[in-house]
Parts: C-alpha cells; sequence; structure tokens
C-alpha cells in the first residue's frame, strides 16, 4: 500500500512540477521530496504507528523520492512506476507465499508459547525457592542443580520481543489453532503482569546469595507458611503455563491459588501474634522482608491466573474433561458388564446395597447377599 501510494503521489508531483517549466521544475521537486520526508519522518515517531507502519512510512519515502527525482532526468516516468509497483507486487506475493505455503512461520504461534514458557520459569523458580532458602548450610549444590533459578531471568528482557510477534501475528490470516481476530493483546497483558512478578522473584533471588544473618527462631517459625506459599505459587504457575500451551480451561490452578493465600494469611497471623519481642531487629528485618515479597508474589499469581482466564474465555480454550466418575455411576443402579469393564479400567468403584424395610419376601430372600459391601476393580 505504501508503494502503491507513493508512486501516484510521485507521477502527480512530476506532472505538477513540469507544467512549471524547466527552471521551477527541480525546485519544486526537491520541495515535494523534502516535504512529505519530513511529514512521515514526523508520523515515525508516533508510537502506535511506528510499532505497526514503521516499515510501510520509509518504503514510502524511499518510492516517492525514488519515482519524482528519476522521473526529472527520465521522461518514462509511468513505465518506472509501473516497474517499481510491479517488483515489490512480485516480491511480496513470493513472500507471502513462502511463508504461509512453503515454509510456514507463525509469530502467533511463536508468542503463544514464549508467553507459556516464560510462566512456566517464573513456576520453576518458586517451586525451589523454599528448599533452597532454608535448607541447612552445609549441603552443598553444583551449577546445574540451580539453572532453575536463573531461568526466569530472560522474563525481565522479554518485552521487545514480544512486542514485536504481537504486532506480526495482527497482521496473520487464520491459522491452525489460532482464527481471525485471536486475543493477541491480551497475551501482552499476561506477558506484562509475568514480567512484574519476575521483578519481584528478582529480589527474593538476592536472598539466597546474601550473607546476611537471619535468626534460626524466625526461620523455623516462618519456613512452614513460606514454602507452602512460594510451592503452592509455583504449582499455580505452572498449570497456567501448561493450561497456556494445550490451550484449555486454567481451572487447575485456582486450588494451588486458594493454598497460597492461606499460607500468606497465617504468615501474616503469625506476623502479628508478637512472638518477635525477645529477638533481635535486624535479624528479624531479612526474614519479615522475604514473607512480604512472598506475599506480593502470591497476589501477583493471582492476577496472572484472571488474566490467562480473560484469555481462555476470549480465545474460547477448551475444557477440561473431568477426572471423576459421574454421579449416576455411584447411585447403585445396574450396570451392564461392558460399561462396568470402561470404568473400572480406570477407577476403584464402591458399590452399598442396602435392603430397605419395603422389600417383598422375595427381597428379603436375598437381603443377606444385598448387605454385602462389595470392592469392583
Amino acid at each position: 500500500m505504501a508503494t502503491l501510494l507513493a508512486s501516484a503521489l510521485a507521477v502527480g508531483a512530476h506532472h505538477l512540477a513540469n507544467l512549471s517549466g524547466r527552471r521551477v521544475e527541480p525546485i519544486l521537486l526537491g520541495s515535494f521530496v523534502f516535504l512529505q520526508a519530513t511529514i512521515s519522518t514526523f508520523l515515525r515517531f508516533f508510537p502506535k504507528l511506528k510499532a505497526r507502519y514503521d516499515y510501510g512510512l520509509l518504503v514510502f519515502i524511499l518510492t516517492f523520492s525514488l519515482i519524482s527525482v528519476s522521473g526529472f532526468r527520465d521522461d518514462e516516468i509511468l513505465e518506472l512506476a509501473y516497474k517499481r509497483v510491479s517488483t515489490i507486487m512480485i516480491g511480496g506475493c513470493a513472500c507471502v507465499v513462502i511463508s504461509i505455503v512453503i515454509c510456514p512461520v507463525w509469530a502467533g504461534e511463536d508468542l503463544h508459547n514464549l508467553i507459556a514458557l516464560d510462566i512456566e520459569k517464573l513456576g520453576n523458580f518458586l517451586e525451589g525457592f523454599g528448599d533452597e532458602y532454608f535448607k541447612s548450610t552445609g549441603e552443598a549444590e553444583t551449577k546445574d542443580d540451580k539453572k532453575y533459578l536463573e531461568g526466569y531471568k530472560s522474563v525481565l528482557d522479554s518485552k521487545t520481543s514480544e512486542e514485536s510477534l504481537a504486532n506480526f501475528a495482527a497482521w496473520e490470516p487464520g491459522h491452525g489453532r489460532f482464527q481471525f481476530r485471536h486475543p493477541w493483546k491480551q497475551y501482552l497483558k499476561v506477558a506484562t503482569l509475568a514480567r512484574e512478578c519476575a521483578c519481584r522473584i528478582e529480589s527474593l533471588n538476592g536472598y539466597l546469595n546474601a550473607d546476611i544473618q537471619v535468626s534460626s527462631e524466625v526461620r523455623s517459625r516462618t519456613q512452614e507458611a513460606c514454602t507452602n506459599m512460594s510451592i503452592e505459587s509455583g504449582k499455580a504457575l505452572k498449570e497456567l503455563s501448561f493450561a497456556i500451551k494445550k490451550m484449555v480451561q486454567p481451572s487447575s490452578a485456582d486450588s494451588h491459588i486458594e493454598n497460597a493465600k492461606s499460607a500468606a494469611k497465617n504468615l501474616k497471623s503469625l506476623l502479628k501474634s508478637g512472638l518477635w519481642e525477645d529477638i533481635d531487629v535486624l535479624k528479624v528485618i531479612p526474614g519479615i522482608t522475604v514473607a512480604s515479597i512472598l506475599d506480593e508474589v502470591v497476589k501477583f499469581t493471582e492476577n496472572i491466573a484472571e488474566s490467562v482466564h480473560e484469555l481462555a474465555s476470549k480465545a474460547q480454550f477448551k475444557s477440561v474433561e473431568p477426572t471423576v466418575l459421574p454421579e449416576k455411576l455411584h447411585s447403585g443402579q445396574p450396570q451392564n458388564s461392558k460399561s462396568t469393564q470402561m470404568v473400572n479400567r480406570f477407577h476403584f468403584v464402591v458399590n452399598v446395597r442396602e435392603s430397605t424395610m419395603a422389600a417383598t419376601p422375595r427381597e428379603n430372600s436375598s437381603a443377606p447377599k444385598a448387605n454385602k459391601h462389595n470392592m469392583e476393580v
């Protein structure tokens, strides 16, 4: 579109300058080139235009200048414009066909996988933070054992690549699991929350290698709550990552978030109980700071979960099949042998049958059998 528009305007500028005579023609052409280049360059400074149309504006400047100035020495300006447009169309069509049909490369899919991977990295750190922070001083670990504690750092610097992929994805047609008008902007919202959570994790990582003495009593009192907050938040983030990868509803993460919030509530109650009066304040502050940062991590985990739920709703993620038996299979009603075998292949089914007071004499005769509790596999 930039090539077509610039070619048309350049031809018009050439004809307008040609009508003014040979002396004024170069002055007008130079003025036209300067004016359009100034306006186009100024428009490139607008963030929204620069994000989506920067390359188009650059091509517009190049094409207008090429055709209008070349027309001053060459009267075959229409032929020049035709060649310029035709080469652009041939190259553009070849690029689109190769990128979609022959060797498809989808920015949307890359963005989808990148967001899921970033959230998983945060979950890996949080799952291992509790044990790493409260471990005994005599334990030794190699660098390979701590690689999962460094993965979150790539999340801090992922903003540029995420915005670039989202911009490219907005121009792509529907493909595979990603239909037309897929909510790519919602991915950026999830990514922003993930980066903010990664900033808190960066603070937590500073306390792993810090030479700050923390009272052993403070550690022992806060260890259980802090470890539960960290582990449950990590599990929730990994469940959210899995839900994004598989494009399913992230309902499995809700229970972990509730557990993390419950642990945070217990920790707050512990901090308000006044158990720290006999301990040196300088040895209490580091432990309280870690607990406070973990509390913020829990809140960010909840925000990420809400954003992923919104993404799942807009993108119409699939619902997860229930993993428990339907109620009618436990109602005590007789099932045929085929259906019982299919169910019993995956579950233990306990059938409890009891006789009632209104049973017939024939039913009472079989009551001893009916009162038995059978375990079927």
